[in-house]
C-alpha cells in the first residue's frame, strides 16, 4: 500500500464574523499517487480545506502534513512540492500563454533554458502550442482553464490541488484535460481534486470523501459507496447524503 501524503487530522477553521464552522473536526488521509475527490455542495468547505492544504488560508486548530512536513511550520518546504490551480482564471488577460507561463516559472525559480522546454512541452500536450502567442483575452473558456493548469504544473509538482478544474468547458476541452490528468497521475502526481460532476469523479478518482457543512460525510472508492449505500451511482449517493435543497 502507498504511503499516506497528505494527512488531516481534527481541522478546524471559522471565518471571522461567523458563527458557523467552514470545517468542523475535519480528518481525512491521502496516499501517493491517488486522485482524490472532495464532493459536496456549495459551502460544504472544499475550497476552504483546498485553500489550508495549499497554504492561502489558515487553520483555527487539528493538525496537517504534506509529504512529511508539517503546517504551517514547515509550510515553505511544501510550497516547492504542491501546485495549486484554482477554480478563478489565475491569468494576466493582456498578455499571451507564452508571458504569463515565463511569469509563472520565474515565480518558481525555473531557470530560462529549463523553462521553454517544459512550456514547450506541456503546451502541445494540452492542444495550445499554435496559440501560444495570443493574448489570453482572445481565448475561449477551455483554453483558459487549459492554461490554468499549465500554469500549476510548470514546476512538476509531487501534489497537485485543483478546484473545478471542467467547469464551464467545452467536451473536447473537459475530455482533453480528464485525460491528460489521468495521465499526469500514471507519471507519480498526486491529485487532489474538487467538483460537482458526479459521472466525472465516479470516472477520475481512486477514492472520494463526501462533505456538507464542513463535516465529512463518508469515504471510499466509488464502487464500494455504490455498493455498501445500494445507489446506482455516486450522484444518487450525493443527493441521499446532501438532500435536495437548493444551495446558494
Amino acid at each position: 500500500m502507498s504511503e499516506i501524503i497528505i494527512q488531516v487530522n481534527n481541522v478546524n477553521k471559522t471565518y471571522r464574523g461567523s458563527y458557523t464552522p467552514a470545517l468542523r473536526n475535519f480528518s481525512i488521509e491521502v496516499r501517493e499517487g491517488e486522485i482524490f475527490g472532495l464532493l459536496g455542495p456549495n459551502g460544504a468547505g472544499k475550497s476552504t480545506l483546498l485553500n489550508i492544504l495549499s497554504g492561502l488560508l489558515t487553520f483555527d486548530t487539528g493538525n496537517i502534513s504534506i509529504c512529511g512536513r508539517n503546517m504551517p511550520q514547515q509550510l515553505n518546504e511544501i510550497k516547492p512540492l504542491i501546485g495549486v490551480v484554482p477554480q478563478e482564471i489565475a491569468l494576466y488577460p493582456t498578455l499571451t500563454a507564452v508571458e504569463n507561463l515565463k511569469i509563472f516559472g520565474g515565480i518558481y525559480g525555473i531557470i530560462s533554458k529549463e523553462l521553454k522546454q517544459r512550456m514547450d512541452n506541456l503546451l502541445n500536450y494540452f492542444g495550445l502550442e499554435q496559440s501560444k502567442n495570443r493574448q489570453i483575452k482572445t481565448y475561449s473558456g477551455g483554453m483558459k482553464r487549459r492554461i490554468n493548469l499549465i500554469a500549476g504544473l510548470l514546476h512538476q509538482p509531487k501534489v497537485l490541488f485543483l478546484d473545478e478544474p471542467t467547469v464551464s468547458v467545452d467536451v473536447q476541452s473537459k475530455t482533453l484535460i480528464l485525460d491528460n490528468l489521468k495521465e499526469i497521475n500514471a507519471q507519480g502526481t498526486t491529485i487532489i481534486y474538487t467538483s460537482h460532476f458526479m459521472e466525472e469523479a465516479e470516472m477520475l478518482c481512486s477514492r472520494v470523501a463526501f462533505m456538507d457543512e464542513g463535516k465529512l460525510l463518508c469515504k471510499d472508492t466509488p464502487q464500494n459507496l455504490i455498493q455498501n449505500t445500494n445507489c446506482p451511482n455516486l450522484e444518487s449517493l450525493y443527493l441521499k447524503l446532501t438532500g435536495k435543497t437548493l444551495r446558494d
